[in-house]
């Protein structure tokens, strides 16, 4: 059984910092692309980062242009974690962060993801 949960989530004040995880089973890890999307109230699913399998090549990561600089996504295939570390936090960056997952490359499309996980929630506000 294929399962990706989140963890991490919490209320934090401007500027701060969270740092999130993913746990996933029930699949091969290290042959997917694993990626961060959130969702704001009244709002798609938005890219926000991510990080391909290793391949052949090692592996190489994509990020939302305003996250740059802030966030930094990693994965350990020994644990099966993916990780979002969240530096000075915005309100815009308020929403719920799920961990998704893709065979092989990322792509910025929330359909292309086979697998998610429920959700946590980041709540930015003083």
């Amino acid at each position: 059984q294929v399962q990706l949960v989140e963890s991490g989530g919490g209320l934090v004040q401007p500027g701060g910092s969270l740092a999130l995880s993913c746990a996933a089973s029930g699949f091969e890890f290290s042959s997917y692309a694993m990626a961060w999307f959130r969702q704001a109230p009244g709002k798609e699913h938005e890219f926000v980062a991510g990080i391909n399998w290793r391949g052949w090549h090692g592996t190489s990561t994509d990020y939302k242009d305003s996250v740059k600089a802030r966030f930094t996504v990693s994965r350990d295939d020994a644990k099966n974690t993916v990780s979002l570390q969240m530096t000075s936090l915005k309100p815009e960056d308020a929403a719920v962060y799920y961990c998704a997952a893709r065979l092989f490359y990322l792509t910025l499309k929330a359909d292309d993801y086979i697998y998610w996980g429920r959700g946590t929630q980041v709540t930015v506000s003083s």
